[in-house]
């Protein structure tokens, strides 16, 4: 079956800029991951209005200027969270760093969105679910691997109209390239400062997992990390898989690592399965392996037979202006903010609980 006959199915209209020029402001702050990069371009294209950028490191400043000339470097962080305009602080810290920053902001009086892992321990996590309770602001994570992916916003389109009835399971694999070593910051090899594979890759997967089929929280079954092929830095995990069963009675397996081989011509053969009890769905979220099809692929199996359908260009990403609103309306329909925190707690657990694996050298 093709997409075009699966009329059922066809995606939700394009989402729009919510705001005007001006409405919502926001600022980029802490530029050590280049999800930044993705976090303001969603922003902008729902309309807000990028005002200032701000890092210690005047290059990486200079650097996202050349993408965003429209930021104005500020002096410090300071001047940043004392500005009356900027509603949203946005940031990319390293990501032990992450919760302090969000707590600074939301002492400020501003919300706060900050790329995944949100947090790396559980005693992060108590201090940030206090602050949104006394401050009564946000603390959005753009997990960006749903939220900024449409062959996964039209997995969610697809479950929500019923495509593969009930849920029962959803299968993450999050293969990573590594890269050259040398060009990678001394934090990203130091187990404190990254939180551990599960945490911060994982909670990728550990978000879908909840999103796709509903759950609100989970136990945390098996999981286990390694250093396979990296003793130059003892602290680093390049493997690491986990098992969990959610409060609903659904499963969810997630893998990742940093074995992607330089032949694949993109960072990682992003794949998500989920089942469901009338069907399922193959996300291959950044390319169709073999093919010049690129990224953004859903196959969707059913009673009505097999359908692949090309999301690239057709969906968009809603999450942004809907977060955008949330933010001016004090709503949540973009994320609650007890799904983007339990997401972050299943992965600080799982760590946690990860069978280290010792190979022989």
């Amino acid at each position: 079956m093709t997409a075009s006959e699966g009329a059922n199915y066809a995606p939700a209209p394009m989402p729009q800029p919510v705001v005007g020029p001006g409405e919502f402001v926001f600022a980029a702050v802490c530029l050590d991951h280049g999800h930044i990069y993705g976090m303001s371009e969603g922003l902008i294209g729902a309309g807000a209005t990028l005002k200032w950028v701000f890092d210690p490191d005047q290059a990486k400043v200079e650097a996202f200027r050349q993408k965003f000339p429209q930021a104005m470097a500020a002096s410090s962080e300071a001047e940043v969270l004392e500005d009356p305009e900027v509603r949203l602080v946005a940031g990319a810290a390293v990501p032990s760093e992450r919760a302090d920053l969000g707590l600074r902001v939301m002492a400020a009086g501003k919300d706060y969105f900050t790329d995944k892992t949100p947090l790396t321990t559980l005693e992060q996590l108590e201090a940030v679910r206090a602050a949104c309770a006394s401050t009564g602001r946000k603390y959005a994570v753009y997990y960006s691997e749903r939220l900024h992916v449409e062959a996964a916003v039209l997995a969610g389109q697809l479950i929500e109209r019923g495509a593969i009835g009930k849920v029962l399971e959803v299968i993450g694999l999050g293969p990573h390239r590594i890269g050259g070593l040398d060009t990678r910051p001394d934090w990203f090899y130091e187990r404190d400062k990254f939180g551990g594979i599960l945490c911060d890759i994982g909670s990728h997967n550990f978000e879908q997992m909840l999103y796709f089929t509903g759950a609100s929280d989970a136990e945390v079954v098996s999981a286990s990390v390694a250093n396979y092929a990296h003793p130059e830095y003892p602290e680093f995990e390049d493997f690491g898989n986990a098992q969990i069963v959610m409060d609903n009675c659904t499963t969810g397996f997630v893998r990742v690592d940093w074995f992607t081989p330089h032949g694949l011509r993109t960072w990682g053969d992003g794949r998500t399965i989920i089942l469901g009890t009338d069907g399922y769905i193959e996300l291959r979220k950044y390319i169709n392996i073999g093919t010049d099809e690129g990224g953004g692929h859903v196959f969707l199996v059913n009673r009505e037979g097999e359908q692949h359908i090309n999301a690239t260009g057709r969906v968009g990403y809603p999450f942004f202006g809907a977060f955008v609103r949330d933010c001016l309306d004090r709503t949540e329909n973009a994320m609650t903010q007890e799904h983007a925190l339990k997401a972050a707690e299943i992965s600080v657990k799982a760590q946690l609980a990860a069978r280290v694996l010792t190979p022989a050298r």
